[in-house]
C-alpha cells in the first residue's frame, strides 16, 4: 500500500507541475498563486485513491474523490471559502490536458489489449464521442442564442 501511495504521489505531483505551467502559460495565472489549489486537488485525489483501496466497496476511486471534493467545498465546511478560492486558481483545461495526454499514452502502450475488445468497441466508442460532441455543440448553441451572444 505504501508503494502505491508513493507512486500516486509522484504521478499526481508530475500532473500538478505540468498543470501549473499550463495554467501559467495558457491563463496567465502564476504557479505560486495556483499552488495552494493544486496541493488541495492532489491531497483530495490521494485521499480518494487510498479510500478506494481500504474500503471493501467496489466503487471507483473517482467517486470517492468527487465525494471528498464536494464535502470540503460545501459552505458549511470550515475553511471551504479558502479551498474554493484556492482551487478556482487552477483552470480546468490546464488540468485536463496532462491527464488526457497520460490516458492517450496508456492506451497507446496497451493497444493490443484495446484491440482484444473487438471492432464493436471501436464502433460504440465512435458513436459515444460523436454523440458527446454533437450534444455539447447543440447545448452550446441553444445557451448562446438564449443569451443573445450569437
Amino acid at each position: 500500500m505504501l508503494k502505491n501511495i508513493q507512486e500516486w504521489t509522484l504521478l499526481l505531483s508530475i500532473f500538478g507541475i505540468v498543470t501549473l505551467f499550463g495554467n501559467w502559460f495558457g491563463y496567465d495565472i502564476t504557479p505560486l498563486s495556483a499552488l495552494p489549489g493544486m496541493i488541495v486537488l492532489i491531497l483530495i485525489s490521494l485521499l480518494g485513491l487510498v479510500t478506494q483501496k481500504i474500503l471493501p466497496f467496489k466503487l471507483p476511486s473517482v467517486a470517492y474523490i468527487a465525494i471528498y471534493g464536494i464535502l470540503i467545498s460545501m459552505p458549511w465546511t470550515p475553511s471551504s471559502e479558502y479551498i474554493v478560492a484556492w482551487t478556482t486558481e487552477v483552470e480546468l483545461l490546464a488540468l485536463t490536458t496532462p491527464i488526457l495526454a497520460y490516458a492517450g499514452i496508456a492506451i497507446g502502450r496497451s493497444w493490443t489489449d484495446f484491440m482484444k475488445l473487438g471492432w464493436k468497441t471501436i464502433v460504440v466508442a465512435s458513436f459515444v464521442l460523436l454523440g458527446t460532441f454533437l450534444g455539447s455543440a447543440i447545448i452550446a448553441e441553444i445557451v448562446l442564442r438564449m443569451q443573445g451572444i450569437i
